[in-house]
């Protein structure tokens, strides 16, 4: 649970369709986030340290699974799945653009809860494409923002029509925004613009964003994709509410966050491609950056840039062998812990007995992707390190957890489109949802989260 003076955060995705019942080593953070004097207006459960007041809510824990063998083992098992006894569907406000799919196609479903002038406001954002494109490339049209009073609705657009009247409700930032530059206040930085070539066209996306309410701002940190002229994350900052304006951070106007190195699809020119799905933790007074799979960096106390470093810091973790390919990470504390939570591709493949193995395998010749599933390891320290991963929620890899205003966890999925399970033409028109599912504590002894498993 992180606070700051202005409100509370609470806590980064068709067969769901109804409601379910009723994430340097300077200066790391601390253990409990002490409450400040604006939050008096908080409920006595919100002011417990967090471990009391999960505790308050589980007096019976379930327990750990067995993990599966060798370490790398997927657990495919149907109880890890979003369902229709644990998960729905959010109802957000189409667009003109949803109305012929009926629903939002989203990508990275990112969903969380804060406490704005003492009432719970929920936010929902993720990466969206444009009419007439099948994916979120090779160019978007920016980041769309949804509010809400409660978890289940109503959703709506962010009012974004005292900014830009006449222009698309809800679109918080694009590249096309580019002519809202001025002198000291960058909207859109040249490596952010669109560009042509001849091999895809227009070019240009924005990918993988998260809100978040830190100091009584609100921050947008989101990634330029594989098609930009530069690939990396970005961070923006409001000048106003939730819904804006925005402008970027004075540490992106050359480039994204971190260094450059080599990486990405082979079209992407070298020197272009940086750290990927940038995240932001907070607690306390001090935030922290999350990078690709690996690395974070605090940021400065003015949140304009990360604090400069030769080469920056890596979580502890204990990787798989090989170490597959891994994104989206997100930290989340829970019970005194910190869960690292990332992205993997569920590879089948046979085993000697003809049998199914399903792992988290460096793709290759007889692995199959199957699903996108959310992997999860635990720590006591930010930095770590981080225990063995296990499997949270199978299908729900690139998402978030989050709390809700009664401090019951969720989790985000969005079932991925683009290979395995969800990306089968007889299951396609359930795939990228903005989509949310409980999750459940084993308790300060087991200390794990997973999807809530059927009983």
């Amino acid at each position: 649970m992180t606070r700051s003076e202005n409100g509370t955060h609470f806590g980064r995705r068709s067969m769901l369709a109804g409601i379910a019942g009723t994430v340097g080593v300077a200066a790391l953070p601390s253990a409990t986030a002490q409450a400040l004097p604006g939050e008096a207006a908080l409920s006595a459960e919100a002011a417990l340290p967090a471990e009391a007041a999960a505790t308050k809510h589980h007096k019976h824990h379930p327990s750990n699974w067995p993990d599966p063998k060798p370490y790398g083992v997927a657990d495919a098992r149907e109880d890890l799945w979003p369902r229709e006894d644990n998960s729905f569907v959010l109802p957000l406000q189409l667009r003109p653009r949803d109305k012929e799919l009926g629903r939002v196609w989203m990508r990275d479903t990112y969903v969380n809860c804060f406490v704005v002038n003492g009432r719970p406001l929920y936010v929902a954002t993720g990466t969206t494409r444009v009419p007439g494109l099948t994916a979120a490339g090779p160019w978007n049209d920016g980041l769309f923002v949804w509010t809400a009073p409660s978890l289940h609705g109503p959703w709506r657009l962010a009012d974004t029509t005292g900014i830009r009247p006449g222009a698309e409700r809800g679109k918080v930032w694009s590249p096309e925004f580019v002519g809202e530059n001025r002198p000291g206040r960058t909207v859109v930085a040249p490596w952010q613009e669109y560009w042509y070539d001849d091999e895809f066209g227009k070019r240009g996306q924005a990918w993988a964003p998260e809100l978040h309410y830190f100091r009584g701002k609100w921050y947008l940190v989101a990634c330029m994709g594989d098609h930009s002229q530069k690939v990396g994350s970005f961070m923006l900052v409001s000048e106003g509410g939730v819904a804006g304006p925005y402008r970027l951070v004075e540490g992106n106007l050359e480039k994204p966050f971190g260094d450059s190195f080599i990486g990405g699809p082979s079209f992407i020119k070298p020197g272009a491609y940086h750290h990927i799905d940038g995240s932001l933790y907070s607690e306390g007074s001090d935030a922290w950056l999350v990078l690709h799979n690996h690395v974070y960096a605090k940021f400065r106390k003015d949140m304009e840039d990360i604090v400069p470093t030769t080469n920056l810091p890596a979580f502890k973790q204990t990787p798989y062998a090989p170490e597959p390919y891994l994104e989206g990470a997100y930290v989340f504390k829970h019970g005194g812990k910190y869960y690292l939570v990332h992205a993997a591709w569920d590879r089948t493949s046979a085993n000697a007995d003809g049998s199914t193995r399903y792992a988290y395998d460096v793709g290759g010749a007889g692995r199959t992707q199957y699903q996108y599933d959310a992997i999860v390891a635990v720590a006591d320290h930010f930095e770590g390190p981080y225990s063995e991963r296990w499997t949270a929620g199978v299908g729900a890899g690139h998402n978030n957890f989050f709390k809700d205003r009664d401090g019951d966890l969720w989790a985000t999925f969005f079932r991925n489109p683009a290979f395995g399970y969800w990306a089968d033409p007889s299951r396609s028109d359930d795939a990228a949802v903005a989509g949310v599912v409980r999750l459940e504590w084993t308790g300060p002894k087991g200390n794990r989260l997973y999807v809530r498993r059927q009983r």
